[in-house]
């Protein structure tokens, strides 16, 4: 930056002293031209450097792990990896009734081929997702191997360990699911499915559920949003009209929740909320209540223990918008003849909408990835998306449905930041 200014303020005391000097247009002499690029190079170059340990880091930490979850929310290797030999014998298969006795006696030979039992443990895994009881079937056969003979006598053995496998489901499943892309994961998220024949369609109405689970999500995250915007906006509000003294001794007090643990937050709230807690008793004591309520295990609880937690990330953003807000301006429309409530909320709240949006946003955005809160505070019929995608991964081992539920609620954070920036370049554009 030094070499650069340098080289412009020479430019400029020799175009001083020679006005009349001739130059190539809209450019410097060459050598002085060639100096400034170097120096800029230089500049860029020194940028880069030392930017470079944090884009790496996004890279490795953000980016990698994101491409990696939106992979296996569309891959599908285990039919692939497993039985592709079967997947020949079937190519060509009207996917109506038990295919012939070739597809038996490859289904045989690609089983007898897998590694070890967990290989085969995969397959059946897989398998049982589509059709249920296809994990005894896959197990079993893989458990009776070796079997030899022509493909009509392999297929009399199949069906003597279980006549299951005269019936199309199974058969249907493993042709459905031998490409190594589907996306039966990111429809199945959306309550959707692919008939035997590959056709969209909706699931059975029994079946649906994360249709629901997602509303759901978002319902108790937009309470949560309102309820934390509804205590934050006027204690930002106060703080913001406090001198800076005591302004700061009371963000600490508010910061105070983001040094201490999510999981000794809700152990604190399960003891407060109980039915012989300090809330309930508190209330009895008060005679407000003549029984204690039910706080604990419920929505209630959830969105008390969530709000708790939440309720800085909307006080933080609101109180930087209010400090910027001149106090000038409520007096000036007071003094015009507006009154006191009047002048509040027609100039002063509009001029904290982008420490509102700010606000809202990151609270909602935080609140649809909760997990452990809803876990510990809620009911069965409390939990929110995550707790099933953390099911998925660490019970059911079903790592291809519970990615396919993480790139939902990545969607649907995009599209809430979407909606964000556009409302917020409309404002600016209106201002």
């Amino acid at each position: 930056r030094k070499e650069s200014s340098a080289a412009s303020d020479v430019y400029k005391r020799q175009t001083l002293a020679h006005p009349h000097a001739t130059a190539p247009a809209g450019s410097p002499p060459g050598a002085l031209r060639q100096a400034l690029a170097r120096a800029e190079s230089r500049r860029k170059w020194r940028a880069f450097v030392l930017t470079l340990p944090l884009l790496v880091f996004l890279l490795l930490t953000l980016l990698v792990p994101i491409a990696a979850l939106l992979q296996r929310a569309v891959e599908n290797p285990e039919v692939a990896n497993a039985l592709p030999a079967t997947m020949r014998a079937l190519d060509g298969w009207d996917r109506k009734d038990a295919p012939g006795a070739p597809a038996y006696a490859a289904l045989v030979q690609d089983l007898a081929r897998l590694p070890d039992s967990s290989d085969a443990g995969a397959l059946a895994r897989r398998l049982n997702t589509e059709v249920p009881g296809a994990r005894s079937l896959i197990m079993g056969a893989y458990r009776a191997l070796p079997m030899e003979g022509p493909p009509e006598a392999i297929r009399a053995q199949l069906l003597d360990k279980d006549p299951r496998w005269a019936e199309a489901p199974l058969w249907q499943a493993i042709a459905k699911n031998g490409a190594r892309w589907t996306p039966d994961y990111l429809l199945a998220s959306v309550d959707l499915q692919r008939d035997a024949l590959g056709h969209v369609e909706r699931m059975p109405e029994e079946q649906r559920a994360f249709g629901g689970i997602l509303l759901r999500t978002f319902h108790i995250s937009l309470v949560v949003t309102l309820v934390c915007l509804l205590l934050g906006y006027p204690l930002a509000w106060w703080l913001a009209t406090l001198p800076a003294r005591p302004a700061n001794v009371l963000m600490i007090l508010v910061l105070v929740p983001f040094w201490t643990s999510i999981l000794v937050r809700v152990a604190a709230w399960i003891v407060l909320l109980q039915s012989e807690g300090l809330v309930n008793r508190g209330l009895m004591g008060l005679g407000l209540i003549e029984q204690p309520l039910a706080l604990l295990f419920n929505r209630t609880g959830v969105v008390i223990a969530m709000v708790h937690i939440l309720l800085p990330f909307m006080i933080l953003p609101l109180y930087s918008v209010m400090k910027s807000v001149p106090p000038t301006y409520l007096r000036a429309a007071v003094s015009l003849g507006s009154s006191p409530v009047a002048a509040f909320f027609r100039v002063y709240v509009p001029q904290t909408y982008p420490g509102i949006g700010a606000g809202a946003l990151l609270v909602f955005i935080l609140a649809i990835g909760y997990y452990v809160t809803p876990a510990l505070l809620g009911g069965a019929d409390d939990q929110m998306l995550s707790y099933y995608i953390a099911r998925y991964t660490n019970v059911e081992v079903n790592w291809g449905m519970a990615c396919a539920l993480g790139a939902l609620l990545l969607a649907a954070t995009l599209v809430l930041y979407g909606v964000y920036r556009r409302f917020g370049k409309a404002e600016l554009s209106l201002g």
